[in-house]
């Protein structure tokens, strides 16, 4: 019998580090676009669709936005500044740090993927999950996460434009975050503006509208790998680089979550504000890095790009969740 409980413990605790049902869907996109890319005028009309479903994606983040949730957790000023310089400051620091190390263990164009990594601003959707799972401040968490979102659209394609290498950046900085403001800002703005009118629809169908979201994502992938592998990527990359990334997102997501959790208790912060730090300052987000992307690098780059995000992204779910439960085991203050 004890040696029963003993098995159940152990899956019980592996199973919190098996991919989700979209990590899976998304390999698989990987998978189809490595054995059927799209080319030519398909590959044309498939982005110009996939640039209107990203504006749809944030017309819908705008309109799902509570405005009582962001002056609920507003005047917690302390706590957003935190996360944010670990957001725009930290993590870019950590990614320019590992660059005389990155460049020898990884391609040019993985590291700029990885820099581009450290520049994106937290996720919002699993920053607030995950504060809520560990018993943290969830209506800061909930303005700190859209704050950063919506302060990425403006400093992200600044710190690209100032510190990734030209060649890889296709826009200059006046154009990329002119083209970030049409494509992802505007749509946001309206969906704001309109909430009052579609918020409770919006409201009421929350997990249906999921879908735009994750395939938005999806789309950006599929089209973004297609492109690569007919530039030859699988050709570039062996197995020990892939490997060699998957250590280095370890290693930033491991030096991150340290440096916010001595910051958040050497600044006297609650427990609960110590979790919002945490989870939100630790994130990068897939559901705008994605899209940011496609808009600021040349689409023959765009592959090696984001495939630090994916990886980086699945890396921190896992381990941030293992985290929640160690959280909210936690006796409060």
């Amino acid at each position: 019998m004890p040696s029963v409980l003993a098995s159940l413990s152990r899956l019980a605790f592996l199973s919190r580090f098996k991919p989700d049902n979209f990590t899976l869907v998304l390999l698989a996109t990987v998978g189809v676009a490595t054995l059927l890319p799209c080319t030519g005028q398909v590959a044309v009309v498939l982005g110009d669709f996939t640039t209107f479903i990203i504006g749809l994606l944030f017309f819908l983040h705008g309109a799902k936005l509570s405005r009582q949730a962001v002056i609920a957790g507003i005047t917690h000023w302390r706590l957003h500044l935190l996360v944010l310089c670990s957001t725009f400051v930290l993590f870019p620091i950590l990614g320019l740090a590992f660059k005389p190390l990155a460049l020898q263990l990884l391609t040019p164009d993985l590291y700029v993927g990885l820099l581009f990594l450290c520049m994106l601003p937290s996720t919002v959707q699993s920053s607030i999950a995950l504060t809520a799972m560990g018993r943290g401040n969830v209506p800061a968490a909930v303005c700190s996460a859209s704050a950063s979102n919506f302060l990425g659209i403006f400093i992200t394609p600044l710190l690209v434009s100032a510190f990734v290498v030209q060649g890889h950046v296709e826009r200059s900085t006046g154009d990329a975050v002119l083209a970030i403001v049409l494509q992802l800002l505007v749509p946001f703005l309206a969906g704001q503006l309109l909430r009052p009118v579609i918020g409770t629809w919006i409201d009421r169908h929350k997990p249906a509208l999921k879908y735009v979201d994750q395939g938005s994502i999806l789309l950006v992938i599929y089209t973004a790998f297609s492109a690569a592998v007919v530039e030859g990527l699988w050709h570039k990359l062996s197995p020990t680089v892939l490997v060699t990334l998957g250590v280095i997102c370890c290693v930033l997501l491991a030096v991150v979550l340290a440096v916010t959790m001595y910051a958040s208790r050497k600044l006297g912060f609650s427990r609960e504000d110590e979790v919002t730090i945490v989870f939100c300052g630790s994130k990068k987000s897939l559901a705008s890095g994605v899209p940011m992307a496609k808009v600021l690098f040349a689409t023959s780059s765009l592959g090696m790009v984001i495939l630090p995000i994916m990886l980086f992204h699945q890396i921190q779910l896992m381990v941030c969740s293992v985290m929640a439960q160690r959280f909210a085991q936690r006796r409060p203050d």
